[in-house]
């Protein structure tokens, strides 16, 4: 089918919603769209794969449009989405695809708005609900969502979704569903969570995948700059005023660096906001309203919450912070680049980051271009030319008369000439943003010392990883500073980037490594670079995680579970785990084996002790070690040597 739809005309949709799609000037459909909507249109469950930016709402609208009984006033169609801002954005085109639809009523429901209102909404009547899956949970508790005529289920972005953990949320809405009720998801990327998902509530689902062809990232051009010289607020600031932008997003980890770096940005003249979680939605939905009208032209932002953005303004998504997968970097540049236009995505990467730079190219099967940062001569130039431009546009437009006349007076008041006072207006006009230097830039420095390292090395690798194609030694080596690096970054990783959590499950509840990591990767969303050394012990265990995990992340810590069994994360002090070193082999597993206090009568418990495992009933586990999932401890028989973990006070501010 996908082969021969070239136009929507070809496909069996309502003329109210064809004459939609002209007035909206789409003739062709994409390939998710041409793939999904025949099928949807039949009533088949579908399982959907695609990137962000390749058409997925239209896809699954535009048939739950199509069959809308407008005489019925309960919900037909529910669709489920991660974030508040995706729930709007999702049923505003809906809306836009319904607008010849007379009487069609399409509600949002979503936590951070008033509960009443929607319950009120509700109650009036709504053919489409779409919402995330708290609020929507929380209105069938009440009984003000009533599931008895849905004809159509829908999750939208399911991987993030379930990521976030709304895995028990989905699952009982799911549950509630009428058996009769079409399913239909639509993911980019499919974790064991989704498959079970998928496998338990899909009945034989159709089966589209166009996420092959990543569209998102062919339409983005990629670049990266290697963080050196000055600091990334500096940089920041000189990629802002060369780059030819007309909005912005500025990806950060964590809502404080939103509001700092948003303040930062403000105080030297750009119009810049930050957006969070934990700002008011109504406050959230008036800042993206006002980079779509070009009241502000920079949004710095979290992952989430950018999450479902579609800004025609978009011209330029920043990384100031490197993300923590693949698929939150796909999202991100996302953001740009959509509906066919072209985009520009820019990384600002530390040399201990490198690896991730080379798996993110790898997975998206791109290849960014590395660059040098505009030096301060030419961001001053940048400067005066678009000053020069503003005072030219300023002349055809105003009559500066009475101005003339006040320069005249002021020459004569403090008596220098024309010229001279010009120059003392342009030098207040400048503000923080000067329209010349003084001095030497420290990039030059920067940019010659790397030339000078890049010739001792011959060359070997011209973008600054020296060991990117070769990870068998990287993992060999790993202990050993990255070699693009500047002098001082010592080490990929240092006891400063982690937090040490204890979580209150261990073997006592059947619990083994892979469940811990693979509990943090599915529902937390962590590759394995970001999940550090683990310690296993009866009723407890270790884990480092990085420092700078976003809130949401932080959140979602907080309510995992494993084996059914509430973790209760805490931060804990002290010397509890060795600083993580990615490194492999014997020798490193000798050295980190643990505390040298456990009875060792037993020739088992000898025999684990050479091996450098438990010691003192406590295992350790780091997993750039190999994934070692040996059974219990085989020493001391009730563990009591081990040392207690009450001596550790947890940190109540976690």
């Amino acid at each position: 089918m996908q082969e021969t739809v070239t136009e929507f005309r070809q496909l069996d949709l309502a003329d109210t919603l064809l004459s939609a799609l002209d007035s909206m000037g789409f003739v062709s459909p994409t390939p998710i769209q041409a793939a999904s909507i025949p099928l949807l249109l039949t009533g088949t469950d579908a399982l959907g794969k695609a990137q962000t930016g390749t058409g997925k709402t239209a896809a699954f609208s535009l048939p739950v449009l199509n069959k809308i009984n407008l005489s019925q006033h309960k919900p037909q169609a529910i669709v489920m989405a991660p974030t508040r801002e995706l729930a709007i954005q999702v049923a505003a085109e809906i809306k836009v695809l319904g607008q010849n639809i007379k009487g069609l009523k399409v509600l949002e429901i979503y936590g951070g708005a008033s509960i009443v209102d929607q319950m009120r909404a509700l109650k009036n009547g709504a053919h489409i609900v779409v919402g995330t899956p708290g609020r929507v949970k929380d209105l069938i508790t009440r009984k003000q969502l009533h599931l008895d005529e849905v004809s159509t289920f829908v999750l939208d972005e399911a991987d993030e979704m379930l990521k976030m953990g709304f895995v028990d949320d989905v699952t009982w809405i799911m549950e509630q569903a009428p058996e009769t009720a079409q399913r239909v998801l639509f993911s980019a990327t499919m974790p064991p969570i989704v498959k079970e998902i998928v496998d338990r509530f899909l009945r034989d689902p159709a089966r589209i995948d166009v996420a092959g062809e990543n569209r998102t990232v062919a339409q983005v051009s990629q670049q990266f700059w290697i963080v050196k010289g000055v600091e990334k607020d500096e940089a920041m600031s000189r990629l802002l005023e060369t780059e030819n932008t007309d909005a912005s997003i500025v990806f950060v980890r964590t809502r404080q660096d939103t509001e700092r770096l948003a303040d930062w940005l403000s105080s030297r003249g750009f119009k810049a906001a930050a957006l969070h979680g934990d700002i008011p939605q109504s406050l959230r939905e008036r800042t993206v309203d006002h980079i779509k009208r070009g009241v502000i032209d920079i949004l710095v932002a979290t992952d989430v919450v950018a999450r479902g953005l579609d800004v025609a303004r978009i011209t330029h998504v920043f990384n100031y912070d490197i993300p923590f997968d693949v698929e939150s970097y796909i999202h991100r540049i996302g953001r740009t680049g959509r509906a066919g236009r072209e985009g520009k995505a820019i990384l600002l990467v530390r040399t201990n980051q490198i690896r991730m730079l080379r798996t993110i190219e790898r997975v998206t099967k791109s290849r960014m271009e590395e660059i040098q940062l505009p030096l301060r001569d030419l961001v001053a130039a940048s400067r005066l030319n678009r000053l020069g431009e503003e005072l030219a546009a300023q002349k055809e437009q105003t009559n500066v008369d009475a101005f003339v006349e006040l320069v005249a007076k002021l020459q004569e008041s403090i008596d220098v000439d024309a010229a001279t006072l010009a120059a003392m207006l342009l030098q207040r006009q400048q503000g923080n943003r000067p329209l010349f230097y003084k001095g030497p830039d420290p990039m030059l420095a920067a940019i010659e010392r790397e030339s000078q390292r890049r010739e001792r090395r011959g060359d070997r690798d011209d973008r600054g990883d020296r060991r990117g194609d070769r990870p068998d030694r990287g993992e060999r080596r790993g202990d050993r500073p990255e070699r693009g690096g500047e002098r001082g970054e010592r080490r990929t990783f240092n006891s400063a980037d982690w937090d040490t959590y204890q979580l209150q499950v261990g073997r006592e509840q059947g619990v083994q490594v892979k469940d811990i990591v693979g509990a943090i990767a599915n529902e937390l969303g962590l590759s394995k670079e970001f999940i550090g050394a683990i310690k296993l012990a009866p009723s407890h265990t270790f884990v480092q995680l990085p420092k700078k995990m976003t809130a949401e992340v932080t959140a979602q810590l907080k309510k995992l579970r494993i084996r059914q069994n509430d973790v209760q994360a805490v931060v804990v002090e002290g010397e509890v785990l060795r600083e993580h070193r990615p490194r492999t082999g014997n020798r490193d597993a000798n050295r980190s084996g643990g505390e040298r206090t456990g009875h060792r009568g037993s020739r088992d418990g000898n025999r684990e002790g050479n091996r450098g495992g438990e010691r003192g009933g406590e295992r350790r586990f780091d997993r750039n070690r190999g994934n070692d999932t040996r059974g219990g401890y085989r020493g001391n028989r009730d563990g009591a040597a081990a040392r207690p973990a009450g001596d550790r006070k947890p940190r109540t501010d976690a």
